[in-house]
């Protein structure tokens, strides 16, 4: 029979156990909501996907590394993911405004739209060090 420490020992290794692969199974149930078709059929990843392949022509070096400094406050395991989240939202305003290339200005407002309301504090403190002035964009915010 268990008693004592390895009694708890066991208690705690069930409870880590099930608290891990709960939060592991939120998260992949999350990335399976956005890889589940819309009623256009095509999932949200589908069309960021679709809108960073028909901007990348259009992106310059200094874009890219406009967009590489914006990233830096993004822990960097999930730098790649937010950066193609972005790129496609910075794709998807020049493609539908028919911009002849990516410039600063489409970069700023699309990492706005892409990025969450609750990191926007995050952005405008990246924008103030990068000395950019963020009054034009704050009806995006």
């Amino acid at each position: 029979m268990l008693e004592g420490w390895f009694l708890y020992f066991i208690m705690f290794w069930v409870v880590f156990l099930v608290v891990s692969f709960a939060i592991g199974g939120f998260f992949m149930f999350r990335k399976f909501l956005k890889r589940f078709p819309k009623e256009d059929g095509k999932s949200d990843m589908d069309w960021e996907e679709f809108y960073v392949n028909e901007s990348i022509h259009l992106w310059n070096d200094e874009e890219k590394k406009m967009l590489n400094e914006l990233v830096t406050p993004v822990p960097e395991i999930f730098r790649d993911v937010a950066k193609h989240k972005i790129a496609g939202k910075i794709g998807e305003i020049a493609i539908t405004e028919k911009a002849p290339r990516i410039s600063e200005e489409l970069v700023i407002r699309g990492y706005i739209l892409a990025t969450p309301k609750r990191d926007h504090k995050f952005l405008r403190k990246k924008l103030d060090d990068m000395q950019i002035d963020v009054k034009p964009y704050e009806h995006l915010f």
